[in-house]
């Protein structure tokens, strides 16, 4: 690697500990700090999606989903040091790579990973639905099918939706907690 390479900052993924993630990013961010290396360990990110799930209480939530468990992303300048810090914060099992060696991520790839995001507005989006949008059922014995709003009664909190089943189109009415635009 030639010597002006270096001075390049990349993004790289490093292998943690699956379940603490949020807590090795939050530990390499206050070693950085620590270490005065902000100008070498610019960014640490740990990519999540946002979900509308229904809880044991059959209440809609919206939930972050890790994109990819047991990883996060580093966009740093490789250099001995820096390697060491991330290396050895607690959580790290190391870089991913062949034989430990750090390979970065193209930008291509960091830009799928950055950009196509479910983000929490998009989730919440999702929630509301209005009279010919297509919903999915998300509990129930229609759990998963999908079908298409004909009315929505506000005051019940209910929304009449549109199944097809064995071959007809058959209404059904369902608590809106329990329906997802699609």
């Amino acid at each position: 690697m030639r010597e002006d390479e270096t001075k390049v900052p990349r993004w790289y993924l490093v292998h943690t500990y699956s379940g603490k993630e949020q807590k090795v990013l939050n530990e390499l961010k206050d070693r950085i700090k620590g270490y005065g290396l902000e100008d070498r360990i610019l960014e640490v990110l740990l990519p999540v999606d946002y979900y509308s799930v229904v809880d044991k209480k059959g209440k809609r939530k919206i939930k972050p989903v890790k994109v990819f468990p047991g990883y996060i992303l580093v966009k740093m300048i490789m250099d001995d040091e820096s390697w060491y810090v991330v290396r050895n914060t607690p959580g790290v099992l190391g870089f991913v790579g062949p034989t430990g060696k750090p390979t970065p991520i193209s930008e291509e790839e960091i830009r799928k990973i950055v950009e196509e995001r479910v983000t929490e507005e998009k989730a919440k989006e999702k929630l509301h639905f209005d009279i010919n949008d297509r919903v999915r059922i998300l509990v129930g014995p229609f759990k998963n099918m999908e079908g298409v709003v004909e009315a929505i009664d506000e005051e019940k909190g209910t929304a009449r939706v549109v199944l097809k089943m064995f071959g007809r189109e058959m209404p059904v009415e369902i608590q809106s907690e329990y329906i997802q635009k699609v």
